[in-house]
């Protein structure tokens, strides 16, 4: 058996823990929406229509920011057309997902919603096929208390205090050739600009997240992020990167190791960031915000044959649903641990996407709701991961892949809240067939109590959650941690997750 070590100490840190980086995403897409979060013929359903079965789980993932309302949806979005009087609201073609949107559910509601679980409402703008006067519009809508003509029709529509959003997305996977709207960095960076300048005259406290690629495999990747941040250095305060990981001709040893292609991602970013920074000589610096991320299984979505004639597109159709493996969530385990590793750039992420979407959340209409594998991964470390980010030294054996050479077969990252005399470790085992004990020195944390061992493994990783075996696969008490004199012991089975929780 193989054995691994980790050295924690308080005095190499990385930054605070932002909660932000917990975040998800809901877009109008398939069933996330209509079917997901909002059915209003459901037992559970409030007043607005909303599940609130889906809201208990939606705070018990610890879900802090949500970025609303897409996603390539966005592009084609009318603002407009989602709030007032509901049997009043268009029903519009939706060019992104090839559905038909009824506008039952928009940002008044999505406010509530949002209010109502806890989180912060991260509102994407359309930069697509609209720009700076429709950004504007939606400020004054969303933000100014009063006394205007588009605040005094929020509080018509009945929601009297302003919805304060501060987060704000200027458009979404403008890269993309996909996307409604499409231009080249240039094009993108002066609309992004204007907006931005537009919308801090309102409000020069506004947080904007400018559009960087979506994807580090797009040819234009690496030249968009340094002519958009050319343009808009000092206007926005993040840039944002997507990525998303499946396994390849079952070459699941690269699967397991996604994270390192995350961990080169950022770094690539944070250098043209920082290129940039330098070029212009500023003070200041510019984070990012992971707003798209998570294991998805696209190549699946190109078999599914699109619907063509919109007099036939469906309304919230079953699209991307993925079913997560144990394998799938300790994938997920792992990009969260890249995020945390890189809390000193990355101080914001999303989750993509929530709720039945390529999501933790799955349902039923009229049936229950239930969490999928990667649902407890996010969960526990979004729970456990308080007060600073820690970096481990870690000495590990390691494993061959074919997409990134060799790796470490274990990965880690610990935080600690000296306040609170708390501190955390989550760690996974990467290799397929081998069972890793892991030391791990913590005595300068000054702990002596392991209160909780919690490893997430199915000796088939294969194994899914599903409606009739909700629980299939869910973490168990790890029976051979142990804490001696400020050092932790653990083995960690093969595809394997673990969170150790020690005070």
């Amino acid at each position: 058996m193989p054995d691994a070590r980790l050295t924690l100490d308080p005095h190499f840190t990385v930054a605070p823990v932002s909660r932000r980086v917990f975040g998800s995403f809901v877009e109008h897409l398939g069933r996330a929406v209509y079917n997901g979060i909002y059915e209003p013929g459901h037992r559970t359903a409030n007043e607005d229509g909303f599940r609130q079965d889906v809201m208990d789980l939606v705070r018990e993932l610890g879900v802090t920011t949500v970025r609303y309302p897409g996603g390539n949806f966005v592009s084609g979005y009318r603002w407009e057309d989602g709030v007032g009087p509901r049997e009043q609201r268009p029903r519009r073609l939706d060019l992104a997902w090839h559905s038909t949107e009824t506008n039952e559910v928009g940002l008044d509601e999505f406010a509530r919603w949002s209010r109502e679980t806890g989180t912060e409402l991260m509102y994407a703008v359309n930069l697509g096929t609209r720009g700076v006067q429709e950004a504007l519009d939606v400020l004054e809508y969303a933000n100014i208390p009063g006394g205007t003509t588009l605040s005094d029709q929020r509080i018509s529509n009945g929601s009297p205090q302003p919805h304060a959003i501060r987060l704000w997305c200027l458009g979404n996977e403008m890269d993309g050739p996909w996307q409604l709207g499409h231009g080249t960095a240039e094009e993108y960076a002066r609309l992004a600009g204007k907006t931005a300048r537009a919308m801090r005259q309102v409000d020069p406290a506004l947080e904007l997240v400018v559009c960087g690629s979506s994807g580090a495999n797009m040819p234009t990747f690496g030249h968009w992020e340094r002519t958009v941040l050319e343009e808009t250095y000092e206007d926005v305060d993040f840039i944002s990167c997507h990525a998303y990981y499946e396994p390849k001709d079952n070459d699941f040893a690269s699967f397991m190791a996604s994270a390192v292609d995350m961990d080169r991602f950022i770094d690539s970013v944070v250098a043209s960031a920082d290129h940039v920074k330098a070029v212009r000589r500023s003070e200041k610096t510019m984070y990012l915000s992971f707003d798209e991320w998570n294991v998805w299984y696209l190549s699946h979505y190109d078999d599914v044959e699109k619907v063509t004639d919109p007099a036939d597109w469906p309304q919230a159709p079953r699209l991307l649903e993925n079913a997560y493996s144990a394998m799938d969530a300790v994938v997920v385990g792992n990009l969260l641990i890249s995020l945390l590793r890189h809390a000193d750039r990355v101080t914001a992420a999303s989750l993509a996407q929530l709720v039945n979407v390529i999501a933790p959340i799955t349902t039923e209409p009229e049936g229950p709701a239930w969490r999928q594998t990667t649902f407890y991964p996010f969960a526990i470390t979004s729970r456990l991961a308080r007060g600073t980010v820690l970096d481990p030294k870690i000495e590990s054996p390691l494993m061959s892949t074919a997409l990134y050479g060799d790796v470490p077969m274990v990965d880690a990252v610990a935080t600690s809240d000296e306040a609170a005399g708390t501190a955390a470790v989550f760690l996974v085992n990467r290799s397929l067939t081998e069972t890793v004990t892991v030391s791990i020195d913590a005595g300068t944390l000054g702990v002596d109590t392991l209160r909780s061992a919690d490893t997430l493994h199915d000796d088939d990783f294969s194994a899914t959650n599903t409606l009739n075996n909700q629980d299939r696969v869910v973490p168990e008490p790890n029976k051979s941690a142990r804490i001696d004199n400020g050092t932790v012991t653990v083995t960690l089975p093969p595809v394997s997750w673990t969170a150790l929780d020690l005070h």
